[in-house]
């Protein structure tokens, strides 16, 4: 009976030995920069009370004209298309140069726009080679939450 158990060990730790597959995942890293389009926004908005809102917001197709450029040296610009004039046209209504911080580890993000002392802070939610979900968060008023989550599209390297 002593055999069988030692067999039956064996062949357990054999088994477990040889099944077991390498459990570090590479992870794979995209960079942010390029020229990426928003293609959506959530905007969210929680008081203390735990009472949210959340608004999701397709872009038009004149606003996915828009263009976020993020350069290598951390600097970067902010072009933003809606339809404007009369008759409604698709034109640019602010471009804005800004500097930016990214930290891979924590996805800590920030952006400070050039001419003002205006920084916005949020992480990096998701980063593929194709999509990238940003979240700034608004911290002026401390009895609301307030979030907007921007949905991009790469459109170039």
């Amino acid at each position: 009976m002593k055999k069988l158990a030692l067999l039956f060990a064996g062949l357990s730790l054999m088994v477990a030995t040889t099944a077991c597959k390498d459990d570090e995942e590479t992870v794979q890293e995209f960079p942010i920069v390029g020229t990426w389009k928003p293609v959506a926004e959530v905007r969210t908005e929680v008081d203390l009370d735990g009472v949210g809102i959340s608004d999701e917001i397709t872009y038009t197709t004149c606003q996915q004209e828009s263009r976020w450029v993020f350069n290598e040296n951390n600097s970067g610009k902010r072009t933003n298309k809606d339809e404007a004039g009369s008759p409604l046209t698709c034109s640019t209504i602010s471009e804005r140069n800004f500097s930016y911080t990214y930290n891979k580890t924590e996805k800590n993000f920030e952006i400070k726009y050039q001419g003002t002392v205006v920084s916005e802070k949020g992480k990096i939610v998701d980063l593929t080679a194709e999509t990238m979900n940003l979240k700034i968060e608004d911290n002026v008023d401390p009895t609301v939450y307030k979030a907007t989550t921007y949905t991009f599209k790469r459109v170039a390297p």
